[in-house]
């Protein structure tokens, strides 16, 4: 790899950062991510909402994959981009396929506000992350929609994308239960009837329910209802 002025220059900035305690705490929630070097998210927006404005391009074009952080600047550099929705999703071919845990994921998605304002190309790019049926194409794919299309027009087809027999590992399914969840909670008669006729594999079935029965936002008896569901 070719190391710029500018790989440098982020590099530093993120070692000067690095808090060995937090990236003591960050190993025991990411287990199997070692390249961690300890920069509090805070931090890493920070940067990346810099990066963004002076040239998000530029930016990824140099971009490091030497480290968790550095692969996290990426995906929120690409959220934090005013850029064209087809320019965004260029971006996020490159980088989804580097996604290799539940944080960088999760942080991109979230960051990512123009999904929003383009569901057209945003809710067809989550179908093809899950078309592409890897553990993290799949979570990245699931969260985009949870995070942006439980809404009238897409809530029903939300559920109908996550309607299947098997996920392909952990994170995968944690990602279906969430948004399953996250649809009780906003459309709850639709989506415990949905319950009752699904596809979804036992696991990711009961671990749906849990995830409802967690939220602050259903009433006590819809839980009830649903850990008489269990399988």
């Amino acid at each position: 790899m070719h190391v710029t002025a500018q790989h440098n220059r982020i590099r530093e900035e993120l070692l000067g950062l690095a808090d060995e305690k937090y990236r003591r705490f960050s190993s025991g929630l990411l287990p199997g991510t070692s390249n961690i070097i300890g920069v509090r998210i805070p931090e890493l927006r920070r940067i990346a909402q810099r990066e963004a404005k002076n040239g998000w391009k530029t930016y990824l074009a140099d971009a490091s994959d030497e480290s968790f952080e550095e692969i996290m600047l990426q995906g929120l550099v690409i959220g934090y981009a005013k850029a064209d929705a087809e320019e965004i999703r260029k971006a996020l071919d490159s980088f989804v396929p580097k996604v290799d845990n539940w944080s960088v994921c999760d942080s991109t998605v979230m960051t990512l506000k123009t999904a929003g304002k383009h569901p057209e190309v945003f809710f067809s790019y989550a179908e093809k992350c899950i078309a592409e049926n890897t553990e993290f194409s799949i979570r990245f794919g699931v969260v985009l929609l949870l995070a942006h299309f439980i809404t009238d027009e897409y809530y029903k087809k939300v559920l109908s994308l996550i309607n299947r027999s098997s996920f392909p590992g952990y994170y995968a399914s944690a990602a279906a239960a969430w948004a399953v969840s996250v649809a009780f909670a906003k459309y709850p008669e639709y989506t415990e009837n949905w319950l009752t006729t699904c596809r979804l594999d036992t696991e990711t079935f009961n671990r749906s329910l849990q995830k409802i029965r967690e939220s602050f936002r259903v009433d006590a008896d819809a839980k009830k209802r649903m850990k008489m569901m269990k399988r």
